[in-house]
């Protein structure tokens, strides 16, 4: 009898789960060798700014220059990465990232790169890493199961920061030998095989029966939600909070390995390497300190420990003593950047996954742009060892916001929305139909009013983050048992992606409130279509312009069951 082979199993804490699936592991390693090849441009960019000008604010600017995009235009990203196939989105910001450094090798070899230049083709990939991020960020879920997605997450911080472990020294070598050229050319070069990794990836589609929103309403949507997410709004202020006091670190780095270490290229290289080193080992540490600690104190302590790293930086001038306090600065910046990630991921469902990312990256990019900008300003005012210490005396006093906004418990992805049988109508309705009032009246006794109207503020948020307008709740003055919530929605196809997109834990309020109601009658939901003077055709046989339209969208996306 031939031994049947088991299945092959993995521990859904361990880091290295994610390995086990081929799909992740390849791009993984596509990825780490793109996130080699961007370090080393990076050196490249820095150290060919502090040769065309002494300038702190223009070399700061250059991490300015590579973080804005992503502030500016993360959430158009994020809404495209949740409407179409992430991986193409992928792809085709690579093409983007190609161009822009395949323009700076030419440049750089022709002698033809001034400081203004080369902000703008820093910009331009800042522009494709903003495209890129939200897609490749939310098709993690894509690429593993949900129970190893936080390992995931926390392997896509290692893939970039093992690169940074050896990155910059390497991108110190290249351009103290061969000069900036060929640290260009290194990065164009090494876009290809993550390029190829993703040809091979035969994504399976998640075909939706109802047609995508437009870019417009996609974005809108987006902002809502996390407008109504108390979680993800503290996630997102924290997140900004690190990046506008712990980024002086990284925008200061050159004028660290010049002005205070009175080094070159290679110093610069090692220094960011240590960071980098440390940065690996703040990874690989995420998954014991989540289980040892709550993420207010994990946050507390980076916070904290990242301080105390900057003061050694800043009175330091020995390049050993310098290294190993970034080291410790990588390892509590990692981590904190890890928590935030696995925070906002756990927290979003898979239909807002990247819009809810794409804000993640604008508030903590936007932190560490604007921050980047302030810090090369105090530079030049008072010197690179006062901004430092700035620095560090603001990271020591930012625990402080966790009083005010303690960071959420997240522990598992939050549960997925399950799709409705749609409510049966006898009027002909388009997807452009509405607007759609909605009103669900509930008998509730007396005794338990002020428990319903606690709870409904609850349902007020999860309704209005999936898309519900004008939301309130009243109370009949006649009869006090009688409680009418009440809210609209553009259209039709609008209300059915609201009543779709709730998540199990949302629908469990739901029941909840219905839990309330007494009576022999159900709990009675009316949906009605506005019609407002002017909204009806004059003549029955006028042609309706709406369901013209809609005809068209069903012919390009399939008709709405």
């Amino acid at each position: 009898m031939t031994d049947i082979p088991k299945p092959r199993t993995f521990n859904a804490d361990g880091i290295t789960a994610p390995f086990l699936h081929a799909t992740f592991r390849r791009i993984w390693l596509a990825s780490l060798l793109s996130n080699l090849g961007a370090l080393i441009r990076g050196v490249g960019a820095a150290w060919a700014m502090t040769q065309m000008t002494s300038s702190a604010d223009m070399v700061a600017l250059v991490q300015t220059a590579l973080m804005l995009p992503v502030m500016l235009i993360s959430m158009p990203a994020g809404a495209i990465a949740d409407m179409y196939d992430r991986r193409r989105i992928i792809l085709y910001s690579l093409g983007i990232a190609l161009t822009g450094a395949s323009a700076l090798t030419t440049l750089a070899w022709l002698d033809l790169v001034t400081p203004t230049l080369l902000l703008a083709l820093c910009f331009l990939v800042g522009c494709a890493v903003a495209l890129l991020d939200p897609a490749w960020q939310s098709s993690v879920s894509e690429q593993v199961p949900s129970d190893a997605l936080p390992a995931a997450i926390a392997l896509n911080g290692i893939s970039y920061n093992l690169a940074r472990s050896v990155g910059p020294a390497l991108g110190g070598i290249v351009v103290a030998a061969a000069g900036t050229v060929a640290a260009f050319a290194i990065n164009a070069l090494l876009y290809l095989p993550l390029m190829f990794a993703l040809f091979l990836w035969k994504r399976a589609p998640e075909p939706s029966r109802l047609p995508p929103e437009s870019l417009h309403r996609a974005i809108v949507s987006g902002v809502r939600y996390i407008m109504n997410a108390p979680s993800i709004k503290i996630v997102l202020t924290r997140a900004m909070a690190m990046g506008l006091f712990g980024g002086a670190i990284i925008a200061l780095m050159p004028l660290v390995a010049r002005d205070l270490l009175h080094g070159g290229a290679e110093t610069y290289g090692i220094i960011l390497s240590a960071f980098g080193l440390g940065a690996v080992i703040g990874a690989f540490s995420v998954t014991e300190v989540r289980k040892r600690m709550t993420g207010e104190a994990a946050i507390r302590a980076c916070a904290l420990s990242m301080g105390g790293a900057l003061v050694a930086v800043a009175i330091s001038r020995e390049p050993l003593l310098t290294a190993v306090a970034l080291v410790l600065a990588g390892a509590v910046w990692m981590m904190a950047w890890v928590l935030f990630s696995i925070g906002v991921q756990l927290s979003a469902p898979r239909w807002v996954t990247g819009r809810a990312l794409a804000a993640y990256q604008a508030a903590s990019s936007g932190g560490i742009a604007v921050g980047s900008w302030a810090w090369g300003h105090v530079t030049d005012v008072a010197g690179v060892n006062v901004a430092l210490l700035l620095a560090a005396a603001l990271l020591a006093v930012s625990p402080l916001l966790g009083f005010w906004l303690p960071m959420p418990r997240v522990s598992a992805r939050g549960e997925e929305p399950e799709m409705l049988d749609d409510p049966k109508v006898r009027l002909a309705l388009s997807g452009r139909s509405g607007p759609l009032v909605v009103e669900i009246e509930y008998r509730v006794g007396q005794e338990n009013a002020r428990s319903f109207h606690n709870l409904m503020q609850d349902i007020q948020l999860f309704r209005q983050r999936n898309g519900a307008y004008g939301w309130s709740i009243a109370r009949d003055i006649a009869d006090p048992e009688l409680w009418t919530e009440r809210y609209h929605c553009p259209t039709w196809l609008d209300y059915l992606r609201q009543r779709n997109r709730a998540t199990k834990s949302e629908r469990a309020l739901d029941q909840r409130a219905t839990a309330f109601h007494i009576g022999p009658e159900p709990v009675r939901v009316r949906r009605m279509l506005e019609r407002p003077f002017g909204s009806v055709r004059w003549k029955e046989e006028a042609p309706d312009r709406a369901a013209a339209k809609d005809l068209d969208s069903k012919h390009e996306h399939g008709a709405v069951s």
